[in-house]
């Protein structure tokens, strides 16, 4: 039996060498965020058990199978949480926040499921959303949209495709149900397992089925639109004006549903070809009876989810890396009064290039050594501090990837030539 300690499986480290990758994708997002005038907010990534039992349902395959859920020491149930849009309700509805007026909000972090995992799909994800409470005009579900097209632009992604969908009213949608489940009752010989049990608990769910010998079934069955209130088509008809007056494309799925109890009205999912059955990148909708649901006062709601490590699959499967647009430098320093002299650079440095990556060799050894570190590091330039150069009062600067020759001047005149590069 091995000794060896390993990572739970399904719930990855995330390296050094891929981290700058997740900072800059995460900047993106945060900035593109802000800039339509939303704010961080940030929840435990543990609620009481009911909290996603009221939000999401008994009856979906989350609650029923996949949370984490124990019992702690007072006797309450707990979970970590498996999505974040309940915790987000609990938090509006205990601090009373829409109280203030709409609120427009996004979160981060990890979330957790216990199911299979596989490629785009793990125990442990982390995803970014955004969620809007106080509003229930089309305009809103339309300017969500537009944030995460505005997205897809700016990291130039291809291959991906607006999914909308209406569901309704909760009324339009219980009727819904009541045709649905007679229907595939009179067909409940051709059932798999899993939609055998739908039938009973969610048969929505069933429309979402990726069984392909359930396609031709699924295809014929009765379509949702047909039993939806005129008041909510009205609204999808407003939806769909705001995206095309955007020039935005989309494809109205009959068959997107989303596996959550909570929502209602629009909903919408983009999806790409390029990952396989894990086509789903980013995800949402309304959600307008939620917040009293949950015991607040009632206050409608829209918001989504996009998942980092499927957005960054993606961005890897087509070559879409991000990366940072910024200099780096190296400081080579030989000797001990090099050294000391060297720190005192580098809070220079940080003090007035803010935005400038600053590496300074800490494991003291030869010039050879430390340019061979600095070429690791893949600096853009070497400062040097040597003994000439300190009894001159100067450094040496040096491109390291070809951009000219190596310069001796003040250090006022340094930092002068390095905003410049910048």
């Amino acid at each position: 039996m091995s000794n060896k300690i390993s990572a739970v499986r399904g719930m990855n480290d995330c390296l050094p060498q891929d981290c700058d990758l997740w900072l800059s994708l995460e900047k993106i997002i945060f900035d593109i965020f802000i800039t339509y005038g939303f704010k961080n907010i940030r929840t435990p990534i543990v609620e009481k058990t009911n909290t996603f039992c009221r939000a999401i349902g008994q009856a979906t395959d989350i609650v029923e199978k996949e949370m984490y859920t124990w019992t702690d020491a007072s006797g309450e149930s707990l979970s970590l949480r498996p999505e974040n849009t309940a915790g987000i309700v609990r938090a509006m509805i205990e601090h009373n926040l829409p109280r203030t007026g709409i609120q427009k909000v996004f979160y981060q972090g990890a979330m957790f499921r216990h199911e299979r995992p596989q490629k785009g799909r793990y125990r442990q994800f982390h995803q970014i959303g955004a969620e809007v409470f106080g509003t229930d005009n089309a305009k809103t579900d339309a300017e969500l949209i537009a944030i995460t097209y505005a997205l897809w632009q700016h990291l130039c992604l291809k291959n991906i495709t607006l999914e909308i969908n209406t569901l309704g009213s909760s009324e339009s949608r219980a009727n819904y149900r009541k045709v649905l489940v007679e229907y595939f009752t009179k067909h409940k010989s051709q059932l798999d397992a899993d939609s055998t049990r739908r039938l009973k608990t969610n048969p929505l769910r069933i429309l979402d089925s990726k069984n392909t010998n359930l396609q031709t079934l699924i295809d014929n069955a009765p379509k949702l639109i047909e039993y939806v209130d005129k008041s909510c088509i009205q609204h999808f008809e407003q939806f769909k004006t705001y995206l095309e007056c955007m020039h935005i494309p989309y494809v109205i799925n009959t068959r997107l549903v989303r596996g959550l109890d909570y929502y209602n009205r629009t909903v919408f999912e983009w999806t790409t070809t390029d990952l396989g059955t894990q086509s789903t990148i980013c995800a949402g909708g309304r959600y307008d009876n939620l917040v009293e649901q949950m015991g607040g006062k009632a206050c409608p709601a829209v918001g989504f989810a996009l998942g980092l490590e499927r957005l960054i699959l993606l961005l890897k499967t087509q070559s879409l890396l991000t990366t940072k647009n910024t200099l780096s430098i190296y400081i080579v320093a030989l000797g001990d009064k090099a050294q000391l002299k060297s720190l005192q650079i580098a809070e220079q440095l940080h003090k007035t290039l803010p935005n400038l990556i600053i590496y300074n060799d800490i494991a003291m050894g030869s010039f050879k050594a430390q340019f061979k570190k600095a070429d690791k590091a893949n600096a853009d330039f070497a400062i040097i501090l040597a003994e000439e150069e300190l009894n001159n009062k100067q450094i040496s600067i040096k491109p390291l990837k070809g951009q000219g020759k190596q310069k001796t001047m003040s250090l006022t005149n340094a930092l002068n030539y390095l905003k410049e590069q910048l």
